[in-house]
């Protein structure tokens, strides 16, 4: 019997694309901030687009969530990454972005290396996570919090890169938290379970990161820096504490296939343009082409 997660799966991939699209394109309107302030996110909520986007990411976020109750955390967090993929055909049909061909390439690899992972992943419930586990991520989140305070100094894509990964960190705590919580017997043992706050904390966290990462230019270096940031930690603790599984015979895909994948992801933060940029300067080429024609005053 073929398990839901797949169809959950590929879902949750068109959603994210979607939803880094729309949320670029509103912090790309407001003011860059340089303060790890909270009020971005209710900036933001003023820009109808990224409401729109914000649902589209609740979406994934909730497609995600039910991928992880049967498939193991390594392929779900990298096939996230496969969410670029969307959002760049997007971007190009939509927004008229040109990626240079190095991008392109990588795309293509990210993809290769998804399928790998596909192929090789074997779907199994998860195992519950112990008291230790739980404090640790709460650790983790202050961590983030305060490397996040420094991060906001940086500017372009060293400042883009530097968020969207401590952003990932943050989204990969939330993934592992959700991964034993999908398997919860009933909506009152949901409820009740820490690792339902200790998820949502999160979210909000890697959320702000992301908005702040995106406001310094280039959508791809920020989601794919979230990406690979985000894809180690919850691949690792997957395999080591939560009855994630590999089909017999099949590692040595999983391993390549991953490999593949976060070579891309990290090549991605590395030759990814700043998308932002080029719409400011077609904007400005058309102005400066109307304020040239006849019959207007130069």
């Amino acid at each position: 019997m073929v398990s839901s997660g797949w169809c959950f799966l590929a879902a949750m991939i068109v959603a994210y694309g979607v939803a880094n699209l729309l949320q670029s394109v509103a912090a790309a309107r407001t003011t860059v901030h340089h303060s790890f302030d909270p009020g971005l996110l209710l900036r933001l909520a003023g820009h109808r687009t990224y409401l729109v986007g914000l649902g589209c990411q609740v979406a994934g976020f909730v497609l995600a969530f039910l991928a992880r109750r049967d498939l193991p955390l390594f392929l779900v967090q990298a096939s996230v990454a496969a969410g670029l993929g969307v959002t760049a055909v997007l971007g190009v049909l939509v927004l008229k972005w040109r990626l240079p061909a190095a991008e392109v390439a990588l795309l293509v690899l990210l993809f290769a290396g998804i399928s790998g992972l596909v192929v090789a992943a074997r779907p199994a419930p998860s195992k519950p996570l112990g008291t230790a586990v739980m404090i640790a991520l709460a650790v983790v989140l202050g961590v983030i919090a305060v490397l996040g305070f420094f991060a906001v100094r940086l500017h372009g894509a060293p400042g883009s890169v530097a968020l969207g990964s401590l952003a990932g960190l943050a989204f990969s705590a939330a993934a592992v938290a959700a991964r034993p919580l999908a398997s919860a017997p009933s909506a009152e043992a949901f409820l009740q379970n820490p690792l339902l706050y200790l998820l949502v904390v999160h979210s909000i966290v890697g959320q702000l990161l992301l908005g702040l990462a995106m406001q310094r230019g280039s959508t791809t270096a920020a989601v794919a820096a979230m990406d690979a940031a985000g894809a180690v930690p919850a691949a690792i603790v997957g395999l080591l504490l939560l009855n994630d599984k590999i089909w017999p015979g099949r590692e040595w895909l999983a391993a390549v296939g991953f490999l593949v994948t976060l070579a891309a992801v990290i090549g991605l933060t590395r030759y990814a343009e700043p998308q932002h940029h080029h719409a400011v300067a077609h904007e400005r080429r058309r102005a400066m082409v109307g304020a040239g024609s006849p019959g207007r005053p130069l």
